[in-house]
């Protein structure tokens, strides 16, 4: 019975993100193509939203500056669960060419916040923000209402303190 509703409910979840477009530089343009009627992204129930509490996914679309990882982690925070992050672009991912040489830029937006998929590219044509979100489904569709991704990671913390 709970495989059934398991099924029913991922089924709901994958078929009706929201994203909250989080567009910090290059990342952005392509990240806004891909919501464009060529790529349309609404075939598969990807509708954008402008509020965190509206919002199950954030993508971060380019480069996160320290000044900038604060609003991030508090954007983050203010999503309801489940949530999760689809991190696209070099920037995002490990700061690209921008951290070598600038003490001001995050080296990878996981340092500040969990992330669930990695777009590569520089920067990442509108397929593959696709494809992340294909395999964000896949991530969505293994899930289980019997151990939430929430409660797995308090759990997790817990026994890293004891």
């Amino acid at each position: 019975m709970i495989t059934k509703l398991d099924d029913l409910l991922n089924w709901a979840r994958l078929t009706s993100l929201f994203p909250m477009g989080f567009g910090l530089a290059c990342c952005a343009i392509e990240m806004m193509g891909a919501y464009a009627s060529g790529y349309d992204l609404d075939r598969f129930g990807i509708i954008p939203r402008a509020s965190p509490r509206q919002s199950d996914v954030m993508i971060v679309a380019g480069t996160v500056t320290f000044k900038m990882a604060d609003r991030v982690r508090r954007l983050y925070e203010q999503m309801p669960e489940p949530r999760y992050v689809i991190s696209m672009g070099s920037c995002s991912n490990c700061g690209g060419p921008y951290w070598e040489h600038g003490y001001h830029v995050v080296k990878g937006v996981d340092r500040i916040i969990p992330v669930d998929v990695y777009v590569p590219g520089c920067p990442p044509r509108p397929e593959a923000l696709i494809g992340g979100f294909l395999q964000l489904q896949e991530i969505i569709r293994k899930e289980s209402i019997r151990a939430p991704r929430a409660v797995q990671e308090i759990m997790a913390k817990r026994n890293q303190v004891s």
